[in-house]
């Protein structure tokens, strides 16, 4: 078949690209509740 290793690359460069965005997602997110957990536990008072 014509163009179906070109269209196989193109699916992998999309997946690839998805993975990372997935990966930046979730590194943020982790990056946020790390984030929020010190800060309210550098806050006076704090009660677990």
């Amino acid at each position: 078949m014509p163009g179906s290793r070109e269209e196989a690359e193109l699916v992998a460069k999309r997946r690839r690209g998805r993975n990372l965005a997935m990966l930046a997602v979730l590194l943020g997110l982790a990056a946020l509740f790390y984030a929020i957990a010190m800060v309210k536990m550098a806050t006076p008072g704090f009660q677990p």
